[in-house]
């Protein structure tokens, strides 16, 4: 038998994070809440279940995950983002799984995790396929999350298994938030990956995009949704290139009054 933490990430959650938190409870033996700042009812309804939410400013994901597990008081850690639901099946998994006799320390658990993009169950989100597999029960003494500026995820070498169940990961619920994402996710790739400054490289994977994402995956059956799913594919592939380019033709900033200086030393001479 051993003890759980389940920690959970939030920054404008309220949408969600009853539905999240409820099954959650059940399973917790201590529950860590790190938000990054949010503006809406997010802590209050933490509250409401009698959390107190860490404050941490963000940085990218598996960073703000790996503070939340150095928080926990227990070795054992599930980690869960806001927009991602268990159910029963999951819930009475790990409940079993915490009263039988506690694991090899090296040993972690992958969620079912299924994709929903605007309310509609989706095959694909680029760059996975729906359901994925994530580890996000493990040791903490044998596993952490890696760096990488999206994508991200836990860095271990020990056997896994998975949990049966459903996850679902309820993101991008309007467009907004898909052009915000996507801006956001290619920025820090660029910000954080070396990425080819080419608009033809960009182009080329723009195009392929498209082919393997919306048309070879079977997106366009899917109405309105496969089309945003394909068009958001199709131009996070073109804009990390793109974005790259840019960057990278842009001239370097004089200093501050340094053509005035230089207008005044012509004028002297």
């Amino acid at each position: 038998m051993f003890k759980l933490s389940v920690c959970l990430l939030t920054y404008n959650s309220e949408r969600l994070l009853r539905d999240v938190l409820k099954p959650l409870m059940n399973i917790a033996d201590e529950f860590i809440v790190v938000d990054s700042g949010s503006s809406d009812s997010t802590l209050s309804i933490c509250q409401q279940f009698g959390l107190t939410p860490h404050s941490h400013e963000y940085a990218m994901h598996g960073q703000q995950m790996n503070y939340a597990i150095s928080l926990a008081s227990n070795d054992w850690v599930l980690c869960m983002d806001s927009d991602e639901i268990i159910d029963q099946q999951v819930v009475d998994y790990i409940l079993a799984l915490k009263a039988g006799e506690e694991p090899e320390p090296n040993r972690n658990w992958r969620i079912p995790r299924y994709w929903f993009v605007l309310g509609q169950q989706v095959r694909t989100i680029y760059p996975v396929s729906s359901p994925d597999f994530p580890v996000r029960l493990f040791n903490r003494q044998y596993a952490r999350f890696n760096d990488r500026p999206v994508d991200d995820e836990v860095d271990t070498d020990g056997p896994s298994e998975r949990i049966p169940g459903f996850v679902r990961h309820d993101t991008f619920y309007s467009l907004h938030e898909v052009f915000n994402k996507l801006n956001g996710y290619t920025t820090r790739v660029v910000k954080y990956k070396n990425i080819r400054p080419s608009l033809a490289r960009g182009i080329i994977s723009a195009i392929g995009a498209f082919f393997k994402w919306y048309l070879f995956s079977g997106a366009w059956r899917q109405g309105k949704v496969g089309a945003v799913t394909g068009l958001y594919a199709t131009l996070y592939s073109f804009l990390k290139y793109f974005k790259s380019w840019y960057q990278h033709g842009k001239p370097e900033k004089s200093p501050v009054g340094l053509s005035e200086q230089k207008r005044t030393l012509k004028l002297n001479k």
